[in-house]
């Protein structure tokens, strides 16, 4: 209502003196400011009620008509001038129109306010008329896409719910027009861009403009984005008249990118027809598409892409985009060869590639990296998008201007697959942005074998995207011009406005899923037609020949040139010998490593650092470093509790990894923890981030006021996402071996819904793509009566994938527990003092090379009076305890220990309770194996030797079928030679990992303690 008394205040007539003062100023502010800055003076004489075509839509277009004609009365219609010079006049706004005057005529103004009674009508029309093409307008800007001829094969698989498309000239009836209106002029709104230099349009014309720009082969989806800014822009690149011309050059760069991509696949598929290569046939489009999104960016000032991808196409990509040396990747196809670098490999479709090149358009170095993935598909996006924001943080990239990343979908998993959703929501956290991504999603409009109706409730594979108002661009991938132009779009709209995009290249899949699979079987009538379907290069070249741009034999003399260049190559892949995987490397570390890529030395320095570090250290963790800062008043006894400590040279859980991060930072290496709550901690013990009580939104972070040159510490709590932000800090990890990378659930067995991650990349990634990576996992694990669902970690599943010989005692030389990281494939520990894990957190940085870091973290040991570590286990000299003996009278006299109980973990200070309210401390020693993988067989069996007279027990708080058991018995059988029995004390097998029931808790607790110490039985035999 107020823009409809608003609009009509301001038809309401002026007097004679008003006029004349207020519209010569309103003119000439406009003139002197660019904008429309009027105040025209409100007058309230005509009736709202009384004018009903002034409806809260229609008083917009009438208020923008009325500003015009303030500016100048030439800007309108003669018809609206006449209008508006009536409505000051006094006439209400109704009444106000009239037909033009003739040359000669009455002049009196109240003949002809008189005459124009019975009048409107024909306003109302003209009105509603202007209105009904906004509408119209709208609807192509909205809906256009609906009827666009993206389909290369005319047999769209998108389902809009059958709901018509009312657009086109036989719809104009639906919004009050008709056919005698196609030749009227009508003025555009400042909504639309397809006048271009004219400012009103035949209406004939308008809808073919909308055509042209909505309706051809290319769908624009966009109008949900709530920024007008971003709105207007993508009207003007694609609603401007002519805007889609390419100059002859590049047309013909496009035609080679085209020839490089289809002949690439016909040269596979000539020599290896019978092998899966996942090629790219009916989407050939996506090589140039590719190369225009990469040259653009380049041409805008990004230095770095980093891609990631699935298997379709993936070997069209090496080769034509990254620039993979061919003989390389056909050597891939040779089975005779056999691999020179350690680990399983992985086929040819999944690996990674890096490489730095000039780039021909831009004149500039990029660097690109393809990221070596498994077939699980979209698994790789957050991996990709952790790897940029690394490459962003460590190049001072804060707007990511010069460092971008790519992603590549398929259109069944980019609707199917959770993780693209889970991506997509951190792209504008502030930790986990990239400042936009580029997704290029091949629809070859099946899933496999599954038709698109079965595969997504959505029209579109791609409206996921929607949820982050990212515009997407519908393409038919047989027209490599219309192609090109949305990748040029979509780089510009990156670099513009640093928000995702989607390129969603609609195409086909000409062989099955496979180059061996028969699609007949389940999709007859598409690839009937796929058949008769011509080749986009063919179709492209015959249009290209049309219009005189190229002649046959000049495309001729193209296609035997490359031709030429994939025989050479596949002659000299013949001479190579050896296969080397670490060629495909997609995350080099200049400088780590020696030339040929081993450790620079095989010793770990000691991880402690000097007392006066820890005291500074400590002293930082124990205050407030910013002025007027007021803190919560329970954080204020924390905070003088560890002041307490640091005082007493002690410190509990959350001041040692305080110690090992503040020292870390200290030394220039950047930390990074990332995870849900971990700011404060899921137990409340860590508070690295401050929160002011009375000023919102003001924090603190005292870690970052360690040292004046220290490195930055990120703390950053995560959306409610396990795959895609353990994916994330994955990615961060791989780009630079010189950072502490952690991840921490909120419980220890929250990590199965980001099991992909662990299997796929962590556990096996150096031995499939010789990848290393130093992420460490933070698991709080412990039976401490919370439940099945808050109790265990699972640290059996950690633990059956480490790949150390359980039936091998190995040869223990002067550095045996270093070339024992070296050999395995990640590092399992459960700590049970703050100082060991002070250590193991020193010694991921300071080891030579890289292991990923699996720790079980405690819950009740945060607050444990017992669990607390003294500043001497800390200083110089000192270093992790793979093996923790019984330092007790136990160990004092060996000869009279009838029981060593080997434990890990949190079962330790039970244990030691148990024993001393039992009085035997001097018949039972309690060993505690800190770190399970790679298992200190040295260590356990000095252990035993030393105590030659007592029976050897392994207790776990966990179920017997869960836990270390299984891992542990053969081993420890090894370390024995199976001279000595091994009993078991802990739980029965079950299903869940831990009751529910509190009372059962304690009951099983005390029955495993009971086994445990009963020297008179012996418990059950491993």
């Amino acid at each position: 209502m107020h823009h409809l008394r608003t609009t009509v205040a301001r038809l309401g007539p002026l007097a004679a003196a008003q006029t004349a003062q207020i519209a010569p100023q309103s003119r000439l502010l406009a003139l002197e400011r660019g904008t429309r800055t009027f105040q025209p003076v409100r007058s309230l004489r005509a009736s709202v009620a009384a004018e009903p075509f002034l409806n809260g839509t229609s008083s917009n277009y009438v208020e923008e008509m009325y500003y015009a004609w303030l500016e100048d009365p030439r800007n309108v219609h003669k018809s609206w001038d006449i209008f508006f010079r009536n409505a000051n006049a006094g006439a209400p706004p109704g009444a106000a129109y009239q037909s033009p005057p003739p040359l000669s005529g009455p002049s009196d103004g109240t003949m002809g306010v008189r005459a124009l009674v019975g009048a409107q009508p024909n306003v109302e029309k003209l009105v509603k008329d202007h209105l009904a093409v906004q509408s119209l307008i709208r609807a192509y800007q909205v809906r256009g896409h609906h009827i666009a001829k993206l389909d290369p094969l005319g047999i769209s698989c998108v389902d809009f719910d059958d709901a018509p498309c009312t657009v086109g000239f036989q719809n104009v009836g639906l919004y009050g027009l008709t056919e005698g209106d196609l030749d009227k002029v009508f003025r555009l709104p400042a909504s639309t861009f397809i006048g271009g230099n004219d400012s009103a349009l035949p209406l004939r014309e308008i809808i073919r403009r909308l055509e042209m720009a909505y309706c051809q082969h290319i769908g624009v989806e966009f109008m949900f984005i709530n920024d007008l800014e971003q709105c207007q822009w993508i009207r003007q690149k694609f609603e401007t008249p002519g805007i889609m011309q390419f100059s002859l050059e590049e047309k013909r760069t496009l035609l080679g990118r085209m020839i490089r991509s289809t002949r690439f696949e016909e040269f596979l598929q000539r020599k290896w027809s019978s092998e899966k290569r996942f090629g790219l046939e009916g989407c050939e489009s996506l090589i140039p598409a590719l190369k225009t999104i990469i040259d653009r960016s380049s041409q805008c000032g990004v230095e770095s892409m980093i891609l990631g991808m699935p298997h379709r196409g993936r070997l069209n990509v090496l080769a034509n985009v990254i620039r993979k040396d061919l003989d390389q990747i056909f050597c891939q196809f040779d089975s005779k060869l056999e691999a020179a670098d350690e680990g399983s490999g992985d086929v040819k479709y999944h690996l990674g590639m890096y490489h730095r090149r000039m780039n021909r358009v831009s004149d500039r170095y990029i660097t690109l990296s393809l990221v070596a993935n498994p077939s699980h598909l979209e698994a790789v996006d957050p991996v990709v998008q952790g790897k940029t924001k690394a490459e962003q943080f460590y190049s001072g990239d804060t707007e990511g201007k010069r460092v971008m990343s790519i992603l590549l979908h398929g259109d069944a998993a980019f609707a199917g697959q959770g993780i693209v959703y889970e991506t997509f929501h951190l792209s504008d956290l502030p930790s986990y942005t990239t400042h936009g991504t580029i997704h290029v999603v091949v629809n070859n409009q099946i899933g496999f074998t599954t038709d698109p109706r079965m595969a997504r409730s959505s029209p579109y594979p791609t409206d996921v995207a929607r949820v982050v108002n990212a515009p997407i661009f519908h393409v038919n991938a047989d027209n490599p011009e219309a192609v090109m132009f949305v990748c040029n779009v979509a780089a510009e709209w990156r670099n513009t406005f640093h928000k995702d995009v989607v390129v969603d290249l609609v195409s086909y899949r000409r062989n099955g899923h496979n180059e061996m699979d028969e699609p007949m079987f389940t999709q007859p009538l598409m690839y009937k037609q796929i058949k008769k379907q011509k080749g986009v290069l063919q179709k492209f070249v015959e249009k290209l020949v049309a219009e005189g741009v190229i002649t046959t034999q000049h495309y001729e003399e193209e296609v035997a040139r490359y031709d030429k260049i994939c025989e050479d190559a596949f002659a000299h892949s013949k001479d190579e010998k050896i296969l080397h995987i670490k060629h495909w490397l997609d995350s080099p570390w200049p400088g780590f490593f020696t030339l040929d890529g081993q450790p620079k030395t095989m010793s770990c320095p000691s991880t402690g650092i000097r007392e006066d570090e820890l005291c500074h250290i400590g002293n930082v963790a124990a205050s407030v470093p910013l002025e007027d800062f007021m803190i919560h008043g329970g954080l204020s006894r924390i905070l003088k509790g560890r002041a307490h400590m640091v005082s007493k040279r002690v410190c509990d859980w959350a001041l040692g990894e305080y110690m090992a991060f503040g020292s870390l930072l200290k030394e220039g290496i950047h930390v990074r923890l990332s995870g849900q709550d971990v700011e404060r901690g899921t137990f409340s013990h860590r508070h690295h981030v401050l929160h002011d009580q009375n000023v919102d939104k003001r924090i603190c972070i005292p870690m970052n006021s360690i040292s004046p040159d220290q490195a930055p510490y990120t703390v950053c709590n995560s959306s409610l996402s396990e795959y895609g932000v353990l994916g994330f800090e994955l990615g961060f990890a791989m780009a630079s071996p010189n950072a502490l990378v952690l991840w921490e659930a909120q419980f220890g067995d929250f990590h199965n819904t980001a099991q992909c991650i662990i299997d796929q990349f962590i556990s096996s990634g150096q031995a499939k793509w010789v990848r290393q990576n130093g992420i460490v996992l933070l698991l709080p694990h412990g039976m401490e009566g919370m439940g099945p669902e808050h109790s265990s970690a699972r640290p059996e599943r950690f633990l059956q994938m480490c790949n150390d010989d359980s039936d091998v005692f190995p040869k223990v030389t002067g550095d045996f527990a270093v070339h024992q990281l070296y050999d395995c494939n990640w590092i399992v520990v459960n700590c049970s003092t703050p100082a060991n894990y002070f250590h193991v957190l020193r010694r991921q940085i300071l080891l030579p090379f890289r292991k990923p870091l699996i720790v079980f973290t405690p819950k009740s040991l945060l607050r444990h009076p017992e669990a607390k570590s003294s500043f001497d286990d800390m200083l110089p000299g000192t270093h992790f305890q793979r093996l923790i003996p019984d330092e007790g009278p136990a160990a004092v006299g060996p000869q009279n220990v009838k029981r060593v109980v080997f434990c890990t973990g949190k079962i330790y200070y039970d244990l030691i309770r148990e024993r001393k309210s039992r009085g035997l401390e001097d018949a039972v020693a309690v060993v505690r194996i800190e770190q399970l993988s790679p298992f200190p067989f040295d260590l356990v069996k000095a252990e035993a030797d030393q105590y030659q007279n007592a029976d050897l027990v392994w207790c776990q708080e966990e179920h017997k079928n869960q836990g270390y058991y299984d891992y542990v018995k053969p081993r420890l059988r090894t370390t024995l030679n199976r001279t000595r029995p091994i009993w078991y004390a802990g739980r029965e097998p079950a299903a869940a990992p831990a009751t529910g029931n509190k009372h059962t808790h304690l009951t099983e607790l005390q029955h495993l303690l009971d086994a445990a110490f009963d020297l008179e039985t012996s418990p059950g035999k491993l």
